[in-house]
């Protein structure tokens, strides 16, 4: 991964940015304790009960007070233990064992008698994954995950439609600490799958007095029920299990303060006021200029904010209606896909704020191994596109229906560019389009339900694979009726070879062999444009340079866990007294 970093020096913020540590509480490796790590998120949290989470304000939460038996790395995304402290692996490559870690606790909780969690035993996983093969209007999760992969787990589903009775055949408790889940067939990607959230375990006690408003998770923080809409905490968790590389117990941090500003501009403002810790995600004309007014203080050692700029697993895109017209016909999307000038959205409207154009598939470029330049997509082509327009029955766009494109706020960013792409649309194809701001939960409603002929959607990478981007599209489980939701397909895309070709790739037992069947699927969904691509994206990210143990990946996964705060004194501001991010 391609990563420039860049130290800035800023004039000093008050210690309110991070609230630091204590010095009184010094860790192993000159790390300390305490302190309020605070940040933000531009959307609200929709959930934080894991089976329902599909947004990725709510993930970022949700990873801090549930765990898994496995997790993400978040330096470079590998798998590593989380729970089960070791696995193994049959030889036909579809047996998985699980040993647990003694002596880990459930947060402590009224839940649980006397208020204090209990020890987590290897029933609670086979509980949690039963929650997760259950039919319920709170499980959006069990197609991306258990679906077609685990044994029994598709029979287990159709029977909780009823009145369920038995267990899911593939999970089995062999002993309080060792748990065995059977799959299908062989998965190069389900170690990645038990890292999501939807994965996590839960308490049955505490899924049973809260319900879908339960919080109660194994994790390094708790969360704190407080009145304020404009804010979530966390805080620490005294009886977490984990420990860093040195033996220290994890985590660092008292608390964590997450807000809710919705532009990047506030939330620039707000770090540049000292009220924020870090910045993921931010316009390059707004560094540009921070940069450009600071130019003089580069050189200052230590340097108060570290900036960091990246390619992310994350694409942009508009999604079609396909049971709508006039997006059920194929050359109908194909001319919208060709009118789009991405570029210039890029340069005009983004200034520059993109990894590149949306002109491959809808993965991004950020997968070893999977080259999608060899996708055939969708270039600027003016003539191609009134040609397909007039195709469809609509020439210089006569007789074109009127249509809407249902966007989330954002900020100004997704305004600013529907803006574009309705002039764009315009002068190309002399087609007007119409456009809504709503809010983010009442998008992923009506894009569920399709109640409306175009909406801006972008996915961001569960876990690093291109298949994790080809699920969204994967029709099996699109209801034929129109009327009840669809999830994460919500194009309601169907092609039959796309979907053969996806579960190719899904069960291959090699990397190659997987890439080449994705690579052949994403073709024929791109040639059948359910999605508008427009840009891959990447992030700028500015961090204060006394944020340490934090580390930024392409997922935009995080672990809060290892963070400190930790000011670096001039005098030692060296090799030696800087902490590596």
């Amino acid at each position: 991964m391609f990563v420039l970093s860049l130290t800035v020096l800023l004039y000093s913020c008050s210690n309110s940015t991070s609230d630091g540590g204590s010095a009184d509480r010094v860790a192993k490796g000159d790390k300390v304790y305490g302190g309020t790590l605070r940040i933000n998120e531009t959307e609200q949290v929709q959930t934080l009960y894991p089976t329902a989470i599909t947004d990725i304000s709510s993930a970022h939460i949700a990873n801090q007070i549930y765990e898994g038996l496995v997790r993400f790395n978040p330096k470079d995304l590998s798998i590593t233990p989380s729970l089960a402290e070791k696995w193994s692996i049959d030889a036909t490559g579809t047996t998985y064992t699980f040993n647990l870690k003694k002596g880990v606790l459930f947060q402590d909780n009224d839940c649980f008698e006397g208020g204090k969690g209990r020890e987590v035993k290897a029933a609670d996983f086979k509980y949690a994954f039963e929650l997760l093969c259950t039919d319920s209007k709170d499980n959006s999760n069990f197609g991306a995950t258990f679906k077609d992969r685990v044994v029994g787990a598709n029979k287990f589903f159709e029977a909780s439609k009823g009145k369920p009775n038995g267990s899911l055949e593939g999970i089995k408790v062999v002993d309080d600490y060792t748990l065995s889940i059977t799959l299908t067939s062989p998965s190069s990607s389900f170690l990645y799958i038990l890292a999501s959230p939807a994965a996590s375990v839960v308490a049955k006690e505490a899924v049973e007095k809260y319900g879908i408003e339960m919080k109660v998770g194994t994790g390094p923080f708790m969360y704190v029920q407080n009145e304020a809409t404009d804010k979530l905490i966390l805080k620490r968790n005294d009886n977490y299990h984990g420990t860093d590389s040195l033996g220290n117990q994890l985590p660092f941090l008292d608390s964590i303060v997450v807000t809710f500003l919705p532009t990047k501009k506030q939330e620039l403002d707000n770090f540049q006021n000292g009220d924020l810790a870090m910045v993921i995600g931010l316009p390059s004309e707004s560094i540009k200029d921070m940069v450009e007014s600071q130019i003089a203080n580069f050189q200052n050692k230590p340097p108060k904010f570290i900036l960091e700029r990246s390619p992310e697993m994350a694409s942009q895109y508009y999604e079609f209606n396909l049971t709508k017209e006039p997006f059920n016909n194929v050359k109908v999307r194909q001319a919208f896909s060709y009118a789009i000038d991405r570029n210039k959205i890029i340069e005009d409207v983004l200034k520059g704020e993109a990894y590149g154009p949306g002109v491959n598939g809808i993965c991004p470029p950020s997968f070893k191994g999977y080259d999608i330049t060899k996708i055939t997509g969708y270039d600027f082509d003016a003539e191609k596109a009134k040609k397909l327009l007039a195709e469809a029955g609509y020439p210089n766009g006569k007789g074109f229906p009127k249509v809407k494109i249902e966007l989330n706020s954002g900020g100004s960013k997704n305004a600013n560019v529907v803006l574009e792409i309705q002039k764009q649309l315009m002068e190309v194809l002399n087609v007007n389009v119409d456009f809504e701001v709503v809010p983010q939960k009442q998008k992923l409603e009506d894009a569920k339900y399709g109640r409306a002929e175009v909406f801006r959607a972008a996915w961001i990478a569960d876990f690093p694979s291109p298949e994790n981007f080809l699920w969204t599209l994967y029709g099996a489980g699109v209801p034929a009726d129109a009327t009840q939701p669809s999830f994460p397909n919500t194009p309601r895309y169907k092609n039959p070879e796309f979907d053969k070709l996806y579960e190719e790739g899904k069960a291959a037992k090699t990397i190659e062999d997987s890439y080449a069947a994705f690579l052949k699927a994403e073709q024929l969904m791109i040639n059948d444009a359910p999605v508008l691509m427009l840009w891959y994206e990447e992030s700028y990210r500015l961090v204060k340079s006394n944020v340490h143990g934090f580390y930024s990946n392409p997922m935009r996964y995080r672990d809060y866990s290892t963070v400190y705060l930790k000011d670096v004194a001039p005098a030692t501001a060296g090799k030696e007294g800087e902490e590596k991010k």
